[in-house]
């Protein structure tokens, strides 16, 4: 987060609420950072409506969290939680990001999930990535086109069509998640927080995905993704 601002990233991560992305491909984003890409997550919300914690509190556990990771970038676009609708306005949001920061990859929640904030922000992200591409739709910014867009995992595990080797850096991917103190570890008496489906093992259920996801590959750590369209590679 303290270097410098690059002109344009190499992977562009959206997410609904700050931690999905880190949940989904945490290891993914610091294995990029670290080989030198410039890697960026754009979070639709505050998460305001979270059980747990606050808008202050998620904004300072993201900020550690994304050092961690090595990002290049962190945005927020401030968009309802619980709200996201995917109106016109909201889009164009999206697309702006999408011709600021110019990525030659961009992710997004898989389109399947148990939060429906997931599945909206999939669906937005879809549209964001078409939108951007097209010069007549807010031509006051330039037009550009993603390379892919890949889907990731937040709360379920999927047969994946491509997997990500983490092992060397599944441990950074938990300290970025355990920065998030106040959704997996809350302190407190019961008036300040409640049990969710992220307290109490969440953290070790993600440890054991990452495990299993490996597994057919004889991988030790390994997160999933897919692509709705065809993957275009210049070789094997």
């Amino acid at each position: 987060m303290s270097r410098e601002l690059p002109d344009a990233l190499d992977m562009l991560v959206f997410a609904a609420h700050p931690d999905d992305a880190e949940i989904g491909m945490g290891g993914t984003i610091a294995k990029h950072a670290q080989a030198g890409l410039a890697v960026g997550i754009v979070d639709l919300t505050y998460a305001e409506m979270s059980s747990n914690g606050n808008v202050e509190t998620r904004q300072r556990e993201a900020k550690q969290a994304s050092e961690t990771l090595g990002l290049a970038v962190r945005g927020n676009l401030g968009l309802p939680d619980r709200g996201l609708a995917g109106h016109p306005e909201q889009i164009a949001a999206m697309v702006a990001v999408i011709r600021k920061y110019r990525p030659r990859i961009v992710f997004a929640p898989y389109f399947i999930d148990r939060h429906p904030d997931h599945i909206a922000c999939s669906r937005m992200a879809e549209e964001a990535v078409f939108n951007a591409k097209l010069r007549k739709v807010a031509p006051e910014l330039p037009a550009w086109t993603v390379e892919q867009l890949y889907f990731y995992f937040i709360n379920d595990a999927h047969v994946p069509q491509l997997l990500i080797d983490i092992s060397d850096v599944q441990e950074t991917k938990m300290a970025a998640l355990r920065a998030y103190r106040s959704q997996f570890a809350p302190e407190g008496s019961e008036a300040d927080w409640v049990e969710t489906p992220l307290t109490g093992a969440y953290l070790d259920n993600i440890v054991a995905r990452d495990r299993l996801l490996g597994q057919p590959r004889k991988l030790q750590y390994a997160e999933g993704f897919i692509a709705k369209g065809p993957i275009a590679l210049e070789r094997f």
